[in-house]
C-alpha cells in the first residue's frame, strides 16, 4: 500500500479552510492508501498521532519517524490553499527531493497564484477578461486615473490570495483607498478590476496521462454583495447550482475554455477555473490550482453531479504520479 502525505495548513488566511479540506481528503483516500496529514505552518511541520502527540517532519528528506518506524512518503497530496502550497514554494521543495505531488508544477503554481501575471499570460492567447490595474505597496496612486481605466463599480483584491480574503466591491470614489488598504493587509500587490455585470460560474478540470475530465459547471448566486468569504463558507448565504441552468451551447463554451486555460498554463491534477458570464461570453476571472475540498466546496459537488466518486477522482490524480 502506497503511503501518502496530505499537506495541510499553510501560512495564509486560508489556514482553516485548508485544514478542513485535508480532513475531507483523508476520509476519502484512507480506504486506498496509508495516509498522514502533515501540518505545515511556518517552520513547524508535524504529524499529530492518534494520542495527540506532535511528531516533527524531517525537512531534509520530508520523512517522519514514529517510534521504531521511519516513513518516507511515496507522494504528497497538496491541500494547502495559499502559501506555500499554491504558489510553487512547496512544489519546488518537493521537486528537489524528487517526491511526486498532485498539484500543478512549481512554475505553473507561481504564475497562476499571481492573478495579474496569470491574466497577462492568458491575454496573449486571446482569453477574454476584465480590464485590470496592478498597484504595489508604496506606489503613488491617483484614484481618478484608476477609475478612468476600470470604471465604477470595480473590484479591489489582493493579487495573491484566495477565498475572497481582502476583496471589496467599490461603488464610490471615496471607497477606493480604504478598499486598497484592506487588500494590502493580505498582499503587497493589489489588483483593481473592472466590474463585469454577469453570472459567476466555476468549472473543475482534472487531467491525467490516461484521462481528461471536465466537470459540470456550477453557477454561484451569492446572497451577499458578491461571493465573499462569508458567502463561500456560511451555509445559506449562497446558492450553488450544479449543473448550472444554462443552454447547452453556453455550457460547452465554458467547458472548452476551461480545458484550454488548463492546457495553456500547463496545469496538472485538479483545478477550478472561474468565469463571469456576460450574455453568452465567459470572461476569465481566476484559476484555483488547489481548489477547496471541504463539504462546502465546488469540486466535490461537481464530482457528485457528474456521478464520479471522490475516491475515484482523488485516486486518479494520485495514481497518475506512479504511471
Amino acid at each position: 500500500m502506497k503511503t501518502i502525505a496530505i499537506a495541510a495548513g499553510g501560512d495564509s488566511s486560508e489556514y482553516e479552510v485548508s485544514v478542513k479540506s485535508a480532513g475531507e481528503v483523508e476520509k476519502v483516500l484512507s480506504s486506498r492508501y496509508s495516509v498522514y496529514i502533515i501540518m505545515i505552518r511556518s517552520g513547524n511541520w508535524y504529524w499529530e498521532d492518534p494520542k495527540g502527540r506532535y511528531l516533527p517532519v524531517d525537512k531534509n528528506d520530508f520523512s517522519l519517524t514514529t517510534g521504531d518506524s521511519w516513513i518516507r512518503f511515496d507522494a504528497v497530496f497538496i491541500a494547502i490553499h495559499g502559501t506555500p502550497g499554491e504558489n510553487g514554494l512547496l512544489q519546488g521543495y518537493l521537486d528537489m527531493l524528487k517526491i511526486p505531488y498532485t498539484s500543478c508544477p512549481a512554475f505553473c503554481s507561481a504564475l497562476t497564484f499571481n492573478k495579474q501575471a496569470c491574466k497577462l499570460f492568458l491575454k496573449e492567447y486571446g482569453i477574454p477578461m476584465a480590464k485590470a490595474i496592478l498597484v504595489r505597496n508604496g506606489d503613488q496612486m491617483n484614484d481618478d486615473q484608476i477609475i478612468n481605466q476600470t470604471g465604477l463599480p470595480c473590484f479591489v483584491k489582493p493579487n495573491d490570495s484566495g477565498s475572497s480574503f481582502g476583496v471589496t466591491k467599490v461603488k464610490k470614489k471615496d471607497e477606493l483607498y480604504p478598499a486598497i488598504e484592506n487588500a494590502f493587509r493580505e498582499s503587497n500587490e493589489v489588483l483593481i478590476e473592472a466590474f463585469l455585470d454577469g453570472r459567476e460560474v466555476g468549472c473543475g478540470v482534472v487531467k491525467s496521462r490516461k484521462k481528461s475530465i471536465v466537470l459540470p459547471v456550477t453557477e454561484i448566486i451569492s446572497k451577499n454583495e458578491f461571493f465573499d468569504y462569508e458567502a463561500k463558507y456560511t451555509p445559506g448565504l449562497s446558492d450553488e447550482v450544479t449543473p448550472a441552468n444554462m443552454p447547452e451551447n453556453i455550457t460547452k463554451k465554458i467547458w472548452e475554455l476551461s480545458s484550454r486555460v488548463y492546457d495553456l498554463l500547463g496545469c496538472r491534477g485538479i483545478v477550478r477555473v472561474d468565469f463571469i458570464m456576460v450574455d453568452e461570453q465567459p470572461y476569465f476571472l481566476e484559476i484555483n490550482t488547489v481548489p477547496g475540498m471541504t463539504k462546502e466546496s465546488l469540486i466535490p459537488k461537481q464530482a457528485a453531479a457528474a456521478g464520479i466518486s471522490l475516491e475515484d477522482l482523488y485516486s486518479m490524480v494520485v495514481e497518475d504520479l506512479f504511471e
